[in-house]
């Protein structure tokens, strides 16, 4: 198989079942472990469906919160999830259309590993931070932890073994707390630290895990709606065979992810 991107972020609905369901378990896991006081403005670069930002939004009291992203989908999906005191709109991550030195925190979940540059996203939050901002974001770990894409993926190479080429946990290697780590003392970031956010993905039975997958929204729904019939199917009962079922039929499985944050240096590093 020829190494192609199904990428697709465009409709909020579908991708709220695939992924944005246990995406507000770790933002709200993250904003805990971020730890930080009211009445600040608050960048969310990448915002989605607007997880993230709506966290923010009822846990922290901002004063003001900027969801960016490059999705129409997306952004109109947050607008209606997001409070009217949060403020959503279409932009690029990698070209943040904010002026420097203005916002308190940048942060940004589960979106670094889908843009073409991250390292010009992160310089971007840089910038757009206050000295002593805080700059913060968190990643899946699709090489390891999270648990039912790592069996998805498990189950597509065992039918194709070509369909490694596309397994998140090969094409994203910024997803481990060494990687983002680096990333972050590379953009000049101070104080750096990791942790690991594990939250609960619990399936009612195995229809709630596998039809998700039919939705087409993100890497592994774009590979299987690009599958014939026969092939989905033999994926689909390959993967049945590969996760624990509880004597109700619901599936209990764990994501984690990995969180990292630093400050922007008040004055010149020393050398």
């Amino acid at each position: 198989m020829k190494e192609q991107r199904f990428d697709v972020w465009a409709a909020g609905a579908a991708y709220e079942r695939y992924m944005g369901r246990w995406s507000r378990l770790a933002a709200e896991e993250f904003v805990t472990w971020l730890s930080c006081p009211d009445d600040l403005r608050w960048l969310d670069v990448g915002c989605g469906t607007g997880a993230l930002s709506a966290v923010v939004t009822a846990r922290c009291r901002p004063r003001t919160v900027l969801g960016i992203d490059r999705s129409e989908g997306f952004v109109g999906a947050a607008r209606a999830a997001v409070p009217a005191s949060a403020h959503c709109v279409v932009a690029d991550a990698m070209s943040l259309p904010v002026r420097d030195g203005t916002w308190d925190v940048a942060v940004s979940g589960l979106t670094l590993n889908f843009l073409p540059e991250p390292t010009a996203a992160v310089g971007g939050m840089v910038r757009a931070v206050r000295t002593g901002g805080l700059v913060a974001a968190y990643v899946w770990d699709y090489a390891e932890g999270m648990g039912f894409l790592r069996r998805f993926w498990d189950a597509a190479i065992e039918v194709d073994p070509s369909a490694a080429a596309l397994d998140e946990g090969r094409r994203f290697p910024v997803c481990r707390a060494e990687g983002l780590s680096e990333m972050w003392a590379a953009a000049g970031l101070v104080d750096v630290s990791t942790a690991p956010i594990e939250v609960p993905t619990v399936f009612a039975d195995f229809a709630d895990l596998w039809e998700p997958f039919l939705a087409g929204q993100g890497p592994a729904p774009g590979y299987v709606a690009s599958l014939a019939p026969a092939h989905r199917d033999r994926v689909r009962d390959a993967l049945s065979a590969l996760v624990p079922t509880g004597p109700d039929g619901s599936l209990a499985l764990t994501a984690r992810a990995w969180a990292v944050r630093g400050r922007k240096p008040v004055g010149p590093r020393s050398s």
